[in-house]
């Protein structure tokens, strides 16, 4: 099972807000709205895993809370400074949600 994360993003909740459309028009059943939500959340745990190369560094002044749950990491964090190259971009407050990555199951012979 893929980790929901990424449908609080703008695109996940787009998506979800024209399933539910679907939905009340009679245009989709919600089990067929659930399997494009299911494949949604592959879809982004896969694409980013196969295409995000970018790395970049973050210091943070204060640790506000953390949390850690069903191994999901949960950071709040005060002043924080990103870097990346010689790009730089502070922040007031940040969230960053982080979970274990999960080993994909090959059949070996």
């Amino acid at each position: 099972m893929a980790y929901q994360l990424y449908r609080t993003t703008t695109l996940g909740i787009t998506l979800q807000e024209t399933l539910t459309e679907c939905v009340q028009k009679g245009e989709m059943t919600p089990d067929l709205a659930r399997t494009v939500l299911l494949q949604f959340d592959k879809s982004m745990n896969e694409g980013l895993k196969q295409n995000a190369k970018s790395q970049l560094a973050f210091k943070a002044m204060k640790l506000e809370t953390y949390q850690m749950c069903d191994d999901v990491w949960t950071l709040k964090l005060n002043d924080v400074e990103f870097r990346e190259k010689e790009f730089v971009l502070k922040v007031d407050k940040v969230k960053i949600v982080a979970c274990v990555a999960k080993e994909e199951k090959t059949n070996t012979k």
